[in-house]
């Protein structure tokens, strides 16, 4: 019994899964249904929205086209509109050219009728103008090319007296310009540096204490002054003059050295061969110092930087040189400092121009021993030790020896001028100062229609006559130009030299 028992309970539960799982699948199978269902009906309505979208962005873009189709009809038509009347002003147009191409017609006509009138009288007055011309030509006697000739030369006399009273009234006015200008900038110039005096010119005269130390100079035999002249390189000249021997020598510098020496052995008392070349020696370096003091301190005083030391060295050579009595270094300082000025008024360059007045005479503390001319020297060793190239050039062109590249060149120039011209500046002896003045007349002489020439006012100026029938107003303006070249080509001069011409036409009669 308990196993039938259990056998139905089997049967039973086997049959309760059964009855389950298909419960449970038919369950499952009803929800999917659902779910489909769902999924369809949603499936549907967005199909419905899409379809309705389309539909509504199908109308708009309908309308869009729609809209653009009637503004490109509107545009053709405003288009066609205006090509019509374009079309309308182009006929009218070709019209008018029509009508004006028919009127130029007719006014070719009438011109070419009046030119055949006009070339009928043209012959006919040319023919005139031949019978006309011969017989001018008969009265007169004289060809056409005679009265060309004549004509071209009273024309050209006419030309030649405009043109000479032309120029003189242009120069007189570029010159008092000029000169107003120049006078005021120079006067600025000398005002703003203010040298007051000349510097002393350095005495080559040793003052003895009595007549006995001549003898004392010379020593026995003459051994003293021949090995003093022999060491320090210069001429002792002991002559009839009281009280004083004389130390000559072309090196300014071993003048000054051999004058120290002997001034010391004199106050020493010691003079014999060996202590004098002692002397000489410790004088020698004791000048050598102070040369060199002496460029760094002119330099410094003329506002130069940056210049080698041997430059500064052959610089502060020039203390114990002279030119005319005006002292070589002050001299160099003072057309630094006038070329500053200068240059600042006319916007030049300062320091190029400081620096090649400050240099323009270096080659003067060395031509006594090189060849050349002390311009181009300093020119040239100055080149050598590493200054500017225009500065180079200031110092070589500042007597025209070569081009004058720069305006610093010429404002060098002109404080050079200023300062050797200025009052006080410079002295000459008589016999120089007559010499330059006869040199002055006979070069004025020598030029062809001089009658006479006068050097005045202390050789700055010079009057010339000339004979009126050989020179003419324009002639006298060559004459007076070529003179003024020709003596800054051959002359050495301060300051500047006046040329003035004078032609005068007397007529002269007797009442008898």
């Amino acid at each position: 019994m308990d196993g039938i028992q259990i056998v139905i309970m089997v049967v039973m539960a086997v049959l309760g899964l059964a009855v389950g799982f298909f419960l449970g699948f038919y369950w499952k199978k009803s929800q999917v249904e659902k779910q489909t269902q769902e999924q369809n009906r949603l499936a549907t309505g967005v199909i419905q929205q899409a379809e309705a979208r389309a539909k509504e962005i199908e109308m708009r873009a309908k309308d869009e086209a729609l809209k653009t189709l009637q503004a490109a009809e509107a545009e053709n038509l405003r288009r066609h509109s205006e090509l019509s009347k374009e079309e309308d002003r182009l006929q009218k147009r070709r019209t008018e050219l029509d009508h004006r191409i028919e009127r130029l017609d007719q006014r070719e006509q009438v011109i070419n009728k009046r030119q055949s009138a006009l070339d009928k009288r043209s012959n006919e007055v040319e023919k005139m103008y031949s019978q006309h011309l011969a017989e001018l030509q008969r009265i007169a006697q004289m060809s056409i090319e005679e009265a060309r000739a004549e004509l071209l030369t009273q024309a050209e006399k006419e030309a030649r007296a405009d043109m000479a009273r032309i120029i003189r009234q242009i120069e007189a006015e570029a010159r008092e310009e000029g000169e107003n200008r120049a006078r005021e900038l120079v006067a600025t110039a000398i005002q703003r540096v203010a040298s007051d005096h000349v510097a002393e010119v350095t005495t080559s005269v040793v003052v003895l204490p009595n007549e006995e130390m001549k003898g004392r100079i010379v020593g026995r035999n003459g051994r003293n002054i021949r090995a003093f002249e022999q060491v320090a390189g210069v001429d002792v000249i002991v002559d009839d003059t009281p009280e004083a021997v004389t130390i000559s020598c072309f090196d300014p510098v071993r003048r000054e050295v051999g004058r120290r020496s002997l001034a010391r052995l004199i106050l020493d008392g010691r003079i014999h061969p060996t202590h004098i070349e002692k002397i000489l020696n410790e004088e020698q370096k004791q000048i050598d110092r102070e040369i060199l003091e002496a460029g760094e301190e002119a330099a410094f005083d003329a506002g130069v930087a940056g210049l080698h030391i041997e430059v500064l060295r052959m610089m502060g050579r020039l203390k114990f040189r002279t030119s005319y009595g005006q002292n070589q270094l002050a001299h160099a300082v003072e057309v630094s400092k006038l070329a500053a000025v200068i240059a600042a008024e006319l916007g030049a360059n300062v320091e190029i121009a400081k620096a090649g007045a400050f240099l323009h005479d270096l080659g003067k503390a060395m031509d006594h021993n090189t060849e050349g001319t002390h311009a181009l020297i300093g020119a040239e060793f100055a080149k050598r030790h590493g200054v500017h190239p225009k500065v180079v050039n200031a110092i070589a062109a500042h007597h025209h020896e070569v081009e004058q590249e720069s305006v610093e060149a010429i404002i060098a120039e002109a404080a050079d001028a200023i300062s050797g011209a200025r009052p006080g500046a410079r002295r000459e002896d008589l016999e120089k100062y007559i010499k330059r003045l006869r040199a002055l007349e006979d070069l004025a002489n020598s030029f062809k229609g001089v009658s006479q020439s006068y050097a005045i006012q202390a050789g700055r100026e010079v009057r010339i006559i000339v004979r009126p029938e050989e020179v003419d107003d324009l002639a006298a303006i060559r004459l007076a130009r070529d003179i003024a070249k020709n003596i800054e080509e051959t002359m050495q001069y301060p300051g500047q030299i006046k040329v003035t011409i004078i032609r005068e036409t007397r007529a002269v009669d007797f009442a008898k």
